[in-house]
């Protein structure tokens, strides 16, 4: 069938067909075409709006088509998309009555509707993804509770705590992604079909039952924004812009610590790589790659909206452009999501260099101006300053963290406030101690076991609660 024939005389030009036409992408949205016009034609059955043979013998190709798949096509770019090519295929089995499916229907409300059938699907695959990462994080932190490592700020030392509690952190941003995601598949469970070309149409059709038919949660109940709004697609590519973010946080950590100065971590051999030339080296390429891939993410992100800034409200052919950087965007977000998964649960963290360094830099000052406040009723400022001075000495006199006693503690208090502390030196000792630190911090977040238990409990609430809600719906 030439769609043009009725108003155009001529053909387009190879190069203008080719230009134009969204085959190449259009092959993501075959099943859902299908399904598209099956809950269509059924509908306008139930209406009697075209004769019920007619309808049985389109939905009859329809199911043809499903079972032989897209090679039964002709994907050929002068037919444009996939919706006039699926068209053309149940003409050639049925003849001219395949025209009855196209009734009270455009290719903007149909393509619409793909799209936001499919951009479903693909968010609930990256929704399981992130909770099984989740679920091997929290794996991962119930074997490390007493792991202790050095905490960074500023990436330089800050407080000791332990590997699990690292992770946790890695588990609550993931959570978020995928509580992101989850609120913007909301606005894509949403059914566009029945708006046709922009006003709806004369047809006495039943939305609701084709929305009912194909899974949608809701109706778009304004016809033009149904065929031209793409701020779904948008909304999505942002969620995954952001979980890339976490994503490439986790990857540059990884990076960092598998490095000979840090050398918390080994990398496993099946994601690094060597090079050509520097036989020792052993490089964390995989990292560095999936850390590359968020900017390809941003990229999708910025040109969608750079598309959308500017276009007139209903359908502009324009949208077509956006949907290649949509599947850009979600392709890569979920590779990107998988391998992070698999290479930071292959690593092997080095718990006696974590406690070296936790040991190394008077990461535990803080809790020693604690016990100042608590012992002596001090002002934490007061006890900051003698701190603060007791390091700054320690480190002229090259003494270690644990070379620090009581009486050196006295030392410097007299210089600041006149008198000693006199706190006893088994105090001392503990407050300097980075795993006695980390078993003081039970507040809800903190870095004890205690803490760190509560939380993988919570979180494995979370992931039991969200695996519950999935259902498979299956679609005629």
């Amino acid at each position: 069938m030439n769609l043009r024939s009725g108003r155009l005389k001529g053909k387009m030009t190879s190069d203008a067909a080719t230009f134009t036409s969204s085959m190449e992408f259009d092959k993501r949205i075959f099943w859902a075409d299908i399904k598209c016009n099956i809950a269509h034609t059924t509908m306008l059955k139930e209406q009697k709006i075209i004769p019920a043979e007619d309808a049985d013998k389109i939905v009859g190709a329809l199911h043809m088509l499903e079972s032989e798949g897209i090679e039964a096509l002709n994907l050929d770019p002068s037919v444009e998309d996939i919706h006039m090519a699926l068209e053309n295929y149940v003409t050639e089995k049925i003849g001219e009555v395949a025209g009855f499916m196209h009734t009270a229907k455009s290719r903007n409300d149909q393509v619409a509707t793909d799209l936001r059938l499919v951009l479903k699907e693909e968010i609930s695959e990256i929704e399981e993804d992130l909770l099984k990462f989740i679920e091997k994080i929290l794996d991962m932190a119930s074997e490390n509770k007493e792991t202790v490592m050095v905490g960074y700020t500023h990436l330089q030392h800050a407080q000791p705590t332990t590997f699990a509690h690292h992770l946790l952190a890695y588990a609550n941003e993931l959570r978020r992604d995928y509580e992101r995601i989850a609120d913007a598949k909301k606005r894509v469970d949403m059914c566009p079909l029945g708006a046709a070309a922009m006003t709806t149409t004369s047809f006495p059709i039943n939305r609701e039952r084709t929305r009912e038919l194909l899974g949608f949660e809701r109706l778009m109940e304004n016809s033009i924004d149904a065929v031209s709004s793409r701020d779904f697609m948008a909304e999505t590519v942002f969620t995954l812009s952001m979980l890339a973010s976490n994503l490439s946080k986790i990857c540059e950590e990884m990076i960092i610590w598998s490095t000979y100065e840090f050398a918390m971590i080994e990398m496993a051999n099946e994601y690094s790589s060597t090079s050509s030339i520097m036989p020792q080296k052993k490089n964390a390429d995989v990292a560095e790659i999936a850390r590359s891939k968020t900017g390809v993410i941003y990229g999708e992100l910025v040109t969608i909206m750079t598309i959308l800034k500017a276009l007139p409200h209903s359908y502009n052919r324009d949208l077509q452009e956006v949907t290649p950087h949509l599947w850009g965007a979600v392709d890569t977000a979920r590779s990107m999501l998988n391998i992070t998964c698999d290479m930071l649960t292959s690593i092997t963290f080095k718990k006696e260099r974590g406690l070296e360094l936790a040991k190394a830099n008077f990461s535990t000052a803080t809790e020693l101006a604690d016990l100042m406040v608590r012992e002596k009723n001090m002002p934490f400022r007061v006890a900051h300053q003698i701190v603060g001075r007791t390091v700054n000495e320690a480190i002229d006199k090259g003494m270690k963290p644990g070379e620090i006693d009581s009486e050196f503690l006295d030392e410097v208090s007299v210089e600041i406030r006149g008198k000693p502390l006199g706190i006893s030196e088994e105090l001392v000792k503990k407050a300097l101690d980075p795993y006695e630190v980390i078993k003081t911090r039970k507040v809800i977040g903190g870095s004890s076991p205690e803490a760190v238990d509560e939380v993988i409990s919570h979180l494995r609430e979370f992931i039991e609660g969200e695996s519950g809600k999935k259902i498979d719906i299956k679609l005629f």
